[in-house]
């Protein structure tokens, strides 16, 4: 029996700072499926050959058309090789 006879013991979800407790954590959850949400509605396509290059190699001279395979190679050459491979 409360020491008080005006002061009753309320049930559990009549305390407002407990709603503040639980929305916390409830927002964080929900954000974060509308942004997995978003991210796999919105994926970008692959891209196979972007156009930039597409069009530069088809204004190329026949002579410098002739090293872009060996300049592929050398940038291929100073990039970290990925894990796995």
């Amino acid at each position: 029996m409360p020491a008080n006879p005006q002061q009753q013991q309320r049930p559990w979800w009549r305390h407002g700072h407990l709603w503040l407790v639980i929305a916390g954590p409830a927002v964080v959850v929900l954000a974060s499926v509308v942004t997995m949400v978003l991210a796999a509605r919105g994926a970008d396509p692959v891209v196979e050959e972007p156009a930039w290059r597409r069009s530069s190699l088809q204004q190329q001279r026949p002579d410098e058309r002739a090293r872009v395979p060996a300049l592929q190679a050398r940038n291929h050459a100073a990039t970290p090789a990925a894990p796995g491979r």
